[in-house]
């Protein structure tokens, strides 16, 4: 796929990668390769320090679970985590919209699902 998940370091990282990569279990390679392929981005000091968040972590957690539990590879992983941000964004327009607004939303955010699985809306 090759494309960069929305997603954006934030600048209130605590865990730098080796604290990172032993609280999560995995080896700090495999940060460094995740962050390489872009399903993360961990904020960067001045000193190019990677520190992880507190939303990196559950990122990355979740990252291992589509990983080592439901066995996909790297491109099933970044397919997953843009619906999840797809998903995410429709509730957050389902919180604050009514009525057509709240229709066009979801079509929108359908349409985007459906165009990240190759597909368009309408053929279904």
């Amino acid at each position: 796929m090759n494309r960069r998940i929305e997603y954006t370091a934030r600048e209130d990282g605590v865990y730098i990668i080796s604290v990172a990569a032993r609280l999560l279990e995995m080896h700090p390679q495999t940060l460094r390769k995740y962050e390489r392929v872009g399903l993360i981005s961990p904020f960067r000091t001045g000193g190019m320090l990677r520190l992880y968040s507190e939303e990196d972590m559950a990122r990355l957690r979740l990252i291992k679970y589509l990983v080592n539990d439901l066995g996909l590879n790297l491109a099933g992983v970044e397919l997953v985590l843009a619906l999840f941000n797809r998903l995410l964004k429709l509730r957050l327009y389902s919180e604050s919209l009514e009525g057509e607004n709240l229709q066009r939303a979801l079509e929108l955010s359908l349409g985007e699902m459906f165009e990240l699985l190759g597909m368009t809306y309408s053929e279904l």
